[in-house]
């Protein structure tokens, strides 16, 4: 057993209108997968015959977890992370006004973030609580046409991810007025603000990662230091390192906001109720505790807001169990074993994924879209995925009528209403499958 028995603690709108807006009411849409299928985890867990109790995957996800920290050389480039200069535009970008960006906001934009100082200081560091991580060093939104469903609100395209609190980053450099950093994680990289950072020494980034790490298993749970003061909430997919335990709890280090960037490490207590030091065997059990927690997030587009979209959903439902996920759909599709469903015909879908998909083990991706397989019911094929809503297609027209939350469904979800969109139909447009394990 692992402990970190010895650790450094350092020192110590109001609107223009007082009127109050008259809510605009939203038709209430009945969607009959929503009403006709179990949403209870359990549901679909009670009858797995299967349990993988691998302890190697724990090493193997703390390789990943901490490989941002041990990289001998960065790869990406600087050219890399001006993609989004070269994408959005004066053609294509909407800011919070809902009207089109000027020139000057992408010149200022690109003239912060200081790209002559790319990679200059590649300094190991960690987050301090759940962070947005932008394309570009402001807060503000980019919205493609807002008059377009899918393209407004809540789909800012400035928003590269989120990222947990004390999670291990690599900071690239400082925007030019040094209130930004460009940071890599180990799944996705953009620019934070400096004051939500601490950078760790060598030792410490050393002394933190052979720990042995503690993963949650519960949403939510404020955690504090000794003195009482709060830190950060619990969220699936966090991990801390352990310094000690007694029979119900557990003894964590964090990093705690300080000065200048520095660390202060402190000491939080949890409840063995909510965290595990070991991944959890992936089992029925196992499966319905950590589906139940994650199956409480809403809609969150790259993590906006605290939620979920539908690759950080799976991601962070697979941590717990030690199963390392990439953070994106296209990503994600291309772990374990590939099996190609382009080009196949409705129901040839339908049968290669009755005959060869394993219930919880297995992935469903289509272009922007990635899912979980968990079984048949009424010999349909039902997913679980967090899923922003169903196109509608009216007299030409693109709509949506919005779900935006974490769901059980067919994969002909929405097929019942009247401007239903058959183009876009899950089945249809799903590209392949794969096996996790």
């Amino acid at each position: 057993m692992k402990f970190l028995y010895a650790f450094l603690i350092v020192g110590l709108f109001f609107g223009c209108s007082t009127k109050t807006p008259e809510a605009k009411s939203r038709e209430k849409v009945e969607i009959y997968d929503l009403v006709h299928l179990p949403q209870e985890p359990n549901f679909y867990t009670k009858d797995l015959n299967f349990s993988i109790s691998d302890l190697s995957r724990q090493e193997k996800f703390e390789r990943s977890y901490f490989r941002v920290w041990n990289l001998e050389k960065q790869t990406t480039t600087v050219e890399d992370i001006k993609w989004p200069f070269r994408s959005y535009g004066t053609k294509n970008g909407y800011g919070e006004n809902l009207q089109l960006l000027e020139q000057t906001f992408f010149d200022v934009m690109y003239e912060n973030s200081n790209f002559d100082a790319f990679s200059t200081l590649n300094a190991k560091a960690v987050t301090l609580h759940y962070l947005n991580m932008r394309l570009f060093p402001t807060i503000r939104p980019l919205l493609l046409n807002p008059d377009l469903a899918g393209e407004g609100f809540p789909f800012d395209y400035l928003q590269n991810s989120s990222i947990h609190a004390n999670e291990p980053i690599v900071v690239s450099h400082y925007s030019k007025d040094r209130e930004w950093v460009y940071i890599f994680s180990s799944f996705a990289s953009g620019w934070v603000k400096a004051s939500e950072i601490a950078f760790l020494e060598e030792e410490q980034a050393q002394a933190w990662q052979n720990a042995q790490q503690v993963f949650f298993t519960k949403e939510n749970v404020a955690l504090y230091d000794e003195n009482g003061i709060f830190l950060f909430k619990s969220k699936i997919g966090m991990m801390l390192a352990l310094i000690e335990e007694d029979e119900e709890s557990y003894t964590l280090l964090a990093v705690s906001a300080y000065k200048t960037s520095q660390p202060l490490f402190v000491k939080t207590k949890v409840s063995k109720e909510i965290a595990t030091k070991t991944a959890l065997d992936f089992n029925a059990d196992n499966l319905n505790k950590i589906m139940s927690e994650v199956s409480a997030s809403k809609y969150g587009w790259g993590g906006m807001y605290e939620q979920r979209d539908c690759s950080s959903l799976l991601r962070d439902m697979f941590t717990p169990f030690g199963i390392w996920l990439p953070r994106n759909s296209y990503r994600q599709s291309k772990v374990g074993e590939v099996i190609k469903l382009d080009g196949l015909s409705e129901d040839e879908k339908i049968k290669t994924i009755k005959e060869k998909a394993i219930a919880f083990k297995t992935l469903l991706y289509r272009k922007g879209h990635i899912v979980l397989y968990v079984g048949t019911y009424n010999d349909e094929i039902i997913i679980f995925h967090d899923t922003w809503g169903i196109r509608t297609n009216k007299n030409g027209k693109e709509g949506r009528i919005v779900i935006g939350k974490t769901i059980f469904s067919t994969l002909k979800l929405g097929e019942e209403q009247a401007y239903y969109d058959t183009n876009s139909s899950m089945i249809k447009s799903l590209k392949s499958m794969n096996i996790l394990y």
